[in-house]
């Protein structure tokens, strides 16, 4: 199994987006994608930054595909992203480790940190929804690879 993981500053507390998040997490087959929250330092960047990086030095001693999600990262569709994933899976020794920020974004340890960015749309979500669309995004890119009817 395929592991990537994805690092979100702040908990989803939301009793109505858990049991989607986790119906979905439950579809995968070929990747396992792990969830790690940390801490919420009310928009210092610094001190998340910090937070982020401890939590990638735990799942990772020689280094990591770091790829941040925001707004201004690259776009692709659904089909273009599932290349990508499975490229990025397949082709490095590193774990792969997606990163959404902080209301303020990302400090600059760990923009200086990054290898690549993405976005899920140009428009701004909310934490909780970004992390459910990139949830399913990862189950989409599994069906899309298994030529799965789910992405039509």
């Amino acid at each position: 199994m395929n592991d990537i993981h994805l690092i979100t500053v702040g908990k989803l507390k939301n009793k109505n987006i858990e049991p989607l998040e986790e119906e979905y997490k439950k579809r995968l087959k070929e990747i396992s994608l792990h969830i790690h929250e940390v801490k919420s330092h009310e928009e210092n960047l610094d001190k998340e930054a910090e937070e982020i990086i401890k939590k990638i030095e735990t799942l990772s001693k020689h280094g990591a595909s770091i790829i941040l999600l925001t707004e201004y990262g690259k776009l692709m569709d659904s089909k273009e992203f599932s290349t990508f994933l499975f490229k990025k899976i397949e082709n490095s020794s590193r774990p792969t480790i997606f990163i959404i920020g902080g209301a303020s974004g990302f400090g600059n340890s760990i923009l200086s940190m990054k290898h690549e960015t993405l976005s899920l749309s140009p428009m701004t979500f909310p934490h909780k929804l970004a992390r459910l669309l990139f949830v399913e995004q990862i189950y989409r890119a599994e069906t899309i690879k298994a030529k799965h009817p789910y992405h039509k």
